[in-house]
Formats: C-alpha cells, structure tokens, sequence
C-alpha cells in the first residue's frame, strides 16, 4: 500500500504540473511576448475558465502526501518554512491579479495587475523547480527525521548547503524554461494571428535552451544523487521513463513545426509527465533523502501511516478523484477553441 500511495502522489503532482504548468508558462509568455494590452487580455482569456479548477491538483496533491506520508509532510513544512510561505504568498499574488484586474477602470490599473501576475507565474515556476531540486539533492536530516535549512548560503553542495544552490537554482531554470514552452504552446493553441505567431516563435526559443538544460540536468543529478544511478541500474525497464520525456520533448517541436498545436501541447504534457515520474522512479523507496547520512532517509516505509488507513483513504480517493477528473473534462470541453 505504500508503494501504491507513492505512486498515486507522483501521479498528482505530474497532473498538477501538467494543467497548472501551462497556466504559468502564460504569465511568462505574457512578459516576454504581449505587446499591449489587447495581447495580455487575450492571453489572460486563454487559461480563464480553467487556471482555478487546475490549482485544485495542487491540493489533492498535498492532501495525498498528508495523508498518506504525515512524517514527510511534517518534516518538510518545517524544514521548508520559508520557502513555502513565498510559495504562498506568489499563489495568492497570482490568483488576485487575475481577479482584480478588470475590478477599476483606470488606465494603470491593468498593466499593473497584469505585471503582478507575469512577475507570479515566473517566480512560481522556478521556485517548484527549486523544491524539487532540493528532493532530489537531499537535506540534512537529522536522527527525528528533521531538518533547517537557510534560503541560501555560498551557493555550494556541501554541509552548509541552503534551499537554494547551483544544482537547484538549475532545476529552477530549468522548470522556467519547460514551463514557458509548456504555456506557450497553450496560448498557441487558443489564439490566432500575429500574436500567435509571435508566441509560437518564442516557444521555440524556448525549447533551444530546454533541450540543453535538459542534457546538463540529467548529467548533474546522477552525479548528485547516487540513488538514480542505483535504481536505474537495478531496474533497466525504468528508462522507459525518461525514454518517454525524450520522445515528448522532440514531438513538441516536430508537431509545433508542423502546426499540429493540440498534439504539440499533448507531447509537451507527456514529457513533463516523463521527467517527474523518473525523478520520483530514481529516489524510491525514498521521499526526501538525506544527502549527510543515507541511514537518516525518509523513505515510504518509515513515513507512510498505517497500512489499514491506506486502504481505507483508497475507497475515498478514488471517487474524489473521479469527481476532479469529470469536472476538469467538462470544462475543458465546454470551453474548447479560440478566445475571442
């Protein structure tokens, strides 16, 4: 059961991504690409009936490691305090400038709240790259399981490492940049003329550096992260994950370059869903390693509660989840095409 409820959160949190993801590379977009207002309005427009219905992931996702991993819930919100409370604050950010910006006519009012949510998306975008940075790297745990770390100290990997460092401040980039040709390819597929054509010219920008982030990503974290060398070695057939990112990433632009955007988007859905199950593949049985003292890891076996309320959370899991499931497809649906 908790191999079973380990793959369930990998599974949210990939879904949250994916509808989510797409939801800030807009904002990103909207800095980068949007000209005037005309062009911020219609991109906003594009994830309107939808960005509030995918954030619901986001909580399914937390309320799965909750319940099914309450001492890795707990260590985690403690050790990540500060980091978490910005993640808080970006989300509220985010979330009022998308409704208040039509509130007042005033002639400032727009661009600002319209810079608010850009600024939002961003940060938001490399801040979860940084957090899932710090899962693959390690912390400092201690015997009770705990840990404190600092926002940042010198950068380096070490004993006296912080949230941030080189490694995760390069997952954090590279999250940004899959993350804008994730939202870019949303946008291409909802709009039409110029704007369009100037959103799919920087999606492909975009995926230039992804494509060599991706490289030097993968490099770096088997060096920093002895388990994914250990699980990928033992289990061969694990490299159908990253097997498939790869297969997403080079669709995503074969298909964009052919104008086919809806299966683009879908191939850039698949390879984030690829690079997050492998990095969740390569860390099992661990949820948070310790990069001091591999006996001080919190794995699914020392933090999963016991195995009869797992079964008992199933028979709730999954009718909630089929709910969110047929809430997310009707709106979707209903809401299909081109912003006018």
């Amino acid at each position: 059961m908790a191999t079973l409820w380990f793959c369930l959160s990998a599974i949210m949190i990939a879904v949250y991504v994916v509808l989510d993801g797409f939801d800030l590379g807009a904002g990103i977009v909207q800095i980068v690409v949007a000209r005037n207002e005309d062009d911020r309005s219609q991109i906003l427009k594009s994830i309107g009936p939808v960005w509030d219905g995918n954030e619901v992931w986001l909580i399914a996702a937390g309320g799965t490691l909750f319940f099914a991993f309450p001492a890795l819930y707990a260590s985690a919100f403690s050790g990540f305090y500060l980091a978490l409370m910005i993640v808080l604050w970006l989300l509220i950010l985010r979330g009022i400038s998308i409704e208040f910006r039509d509130r007042v006519s005033a002639a400032l009012w727009p661009p600002f709240w319209s810079a608010v949510f850009g600024g939002a998306s961003a940060l938001l975008a490399g801040v979860f790259g940084v957090a899932l940075g710090n899962v693959v790297r390690g912390v400092p745990l201690d015997s009770q399981g705990y840990f404190i770390l600092p926002l940042w100290t010198n950068l380096g990997i070490g004993s006296e490492t912080g949230i941030i460092d080189w490694y995760t401040l390069m997952v954090g980039m590279t999250s940004l940049f899959v993350l804008a040709v994730h939202g870019s390819l949303w946008v291409v597929l909802n709009v039409e003329g110029s704007l369009q054509d100037r959103v799919r010219s920087f999606g492909t920008k975009c995926w230039v550096g992804l494509v060599a982030l991706t490289v030097s990503l993968t490099v770096v974290s088997f060096r920093i992260q002895p388990n994914l060398l250990r699980q990928y070695s033992s289990h061969p057939l694990g490299f159908v994950l990253p097997a498939m990112a790869i297969a997403g990433m080079i669709g995503s632009r074969i298909l964009s370059a052919r104008r086919k955007d809806l299966e683009a988007f879908l191939a850039s859905g698949l390879y984030l869903v690829g690079m997050l199950i492998s990095a969740a593949f390569g860390i099992f049985p661990n949820v948070l390693p310790s990069n001091s003292n591999p006996d001080l890891n919190l794995t699914i076996y020392n933090t999963a509660t016991v195995a009869q309320r797992l079964t008992v959370g199933l028979w709730w899991f999954i009718p909630g989840v089929a709910l969110a499931t047929t809430y997310s497809f009707f709106v979707y649906r209903h809401f299909a095409g081109k912003v006018e």
